[in-house]
């Protein structure tokens, strides 16, 4: 409800007094009187107290330059763009116009230059301006400056520019506001470019932050970083800098930056932060590592590793393994140690028991066709080949389902669907020989059904026949040939 001086004194505005006028309008800028801030109604009072100045003074033929002013200066502190949709538009548009290309009221020039600039250039306005160029076709007459008579929107925006240029260069209230604008107004990669090198090249915090507000990503990390003092050895102690550095590592873990979900990671474990979280920071450190940060893969790793027990997982560790060995192929030189802890090592196959006779089954593999052998001892030899490169028990080499023994890192040989009480073995790939023998035993077996090798007791009486066929035929031929070198 409006206060009884409000009331007052807009009878007397209604009545026609200047001065109520004037203070109505001031209301309606400040909020003064509990009053709800309304520029379009603020801009409308104006224009009542102006025509009411210069038709007196027509009437008198006497100005009054202090009442003059007196409304200018009230002009000038309107927001023209949030008058648009006003009846006094047209009034408030004429006005700035005028005071921006007066060469008296110099203390005004700037104000209302910079409202016509940002009615007329500022992104924010952008939609409005197609409604702006629509009023202006429409309107009759135009500014009662010669100069601007027959200007259309495209020749006052060139105009607004120019001011623009020129209050970011002068010293005046608004030239903070114009250099953010003309920031803006470049082109995006120019802007970002310029920021960046006089963060690295000076260390400039100013362009830092500037390059971080407009959205560049290295810029939101490296201010996050040094915000939380991650950026060198010494660590924050204040919970209002972890909590900044961990708005702008936010954004930048947003944009896909593995770095600041790492450093969200740390933030997060910080005692001193008043946001501590440890689930929150093992998601961190997790979301790094699916995008591929070496430490926050062997982190991942670890933690699979310590928690294998309580896991729900087939085999156990092979999802540490994973993680692990991506870190090591990272060069994460603490991956190496924990790896050998989680998966066996073979890389010499010529120390296995099965040399030999994996020796002979490739021979007979490569030469199958003219050896006639059937699918089903062409599969047993396969399974000596890979039995050889990963040292398998003979349970295991006759047993492992071949088609799901490799991952991407190692071999998973499990067997318990016959014999539940052997426990599965992880094994490491690490020669381009072992993964060329599996490769070519998952074709093999790819192609083949499953009811073909047979039971347990099948698979075992196959392979007696099958290494005394291979210990004959090429053990023999192999003799022979040594003895005819020899000879």
């Amino acid at each position: 409800m409006a206060s009884r001086e409000f009331l007052k004194i807009l009878g007397s505005a209604r009545l026609g007094d200047v001065s109520a006028q004037q203070k109505l309008a001031n209301a309606y800028l400040t909020g003064a009187f509990k009053t709800p801030i309304q520029p379009s109604n603020a801009l409308i009072w104006l224009e009542k107290s102006y025509s009411s100045i210069t038709n007196q003074a027509l009437k008198d033929q006497f100005s009054s330059p202090a009442e003059i002013y007196g409304v200018l200066e009230q002009i000038t502190q309107i927001p023209l763009s949030e008058t648009f949709n006003s009846p006094a538009f047209g009034f408030g548009w004429d006005s700035f116009w005028q005071l921006a290309e007066s060469k008296e009221a110099l203390e005004f020039k700037f104000a209302a230059k910079w409202q016509i600039v940002d009615l007329l250039v500022n992104p924010l306005n952008q939609e409005m301006r197609s409604e702006l160029e629509s009023w202006l076709k429409k309107r009759s007459n135009t500014v009662s400056i010669e100069k601007l008579a027959k200007l259309n929107m495209s020749d006052f925006q060139k105009l607004a520019k120019e001011y623009l240029v020129e209050i970011a260069n002068s010293e005046n209230p608004f030239t903070a506001l114009a250099k953010e604008l003309l920031m803006k107004l470049q082109p995006k990669n120019e802007a970002l470019s310029s920021l960046w090198k006089t963060w690295l090249e000076e260390q400039n915090e100013d362009a830092l932050i500037s390059a971080a507000e407009l959205g560049l990503t290295a810029a939101k990390l490296a201010l996050g970083l040094r915000l939380a003092q991650l950026d060198g050895n010494v660590q924050s102690k204040s919970n209002a800098s972890l909590k900044k550095a961990a708005h702008w590592l936010e954004l930048a873990a947003k944009d896909g930056d593995r770095d600041a979900w790492y450093a969200l990671g740390e933030i997060y474990r910080r005692p001193q932060f008043s946001g501590y979280n440890a689930s929150e920071s093992d998601r961190c450190f997790d979301r790094a590592a699916d995008l591929g940060h070496p430490e926050a893969q062997l982190r991942k790793g670890a933690n699979l590793w310590r928690k294998r027990e309580k896991s729900d997982e087939k085999v156990r560790g092979l999802q540490a393994s994973y993680w692990v060995w991506h870190a090591q192929q990272q060069g994460v030189i603490e991956a190496k140690e924990l790896l050998s802890k989680i998966l066996e090592s073979c890389q010499i196959p010529s120390k296995n028991a099965w040399f030999e006779l994996a020796h002979s089954a490739e021979q007979a593999v490569n030469h199958h066709a003219e050896h006639k052998l059937d699918e089903d001892w062409l599969l047993l030899c396969h399974r000596i080949i890979i039995a050889n490169q990963f040292n398998f028990t003979k349970a295991e080499l006759l047993l492992c389902e071949v088609g799901q023994l490799q991952h991407e890192h190692c071999v998973v040989v499990d067997i318990r669907w016959e014999l539940p009480k052997i426990l599965p073995r992880l094994i490491q790939i690490e020669t381009i020989q072992q993964r060329r023998a599996l490769l070519a035993a998952g074709k093999a077996f790819a192609g083949s059904e499953l009811s073909l090798e047979g039971n347990l007791r099948q698979r075992r009486y196959r392979f007696d026949q099958v290494t005394n066929w291979l210990v004959a035929t090429f053990t023999s031929k192999l003799k022979n040939q040594t003895d005819a070198e020899l000879a």
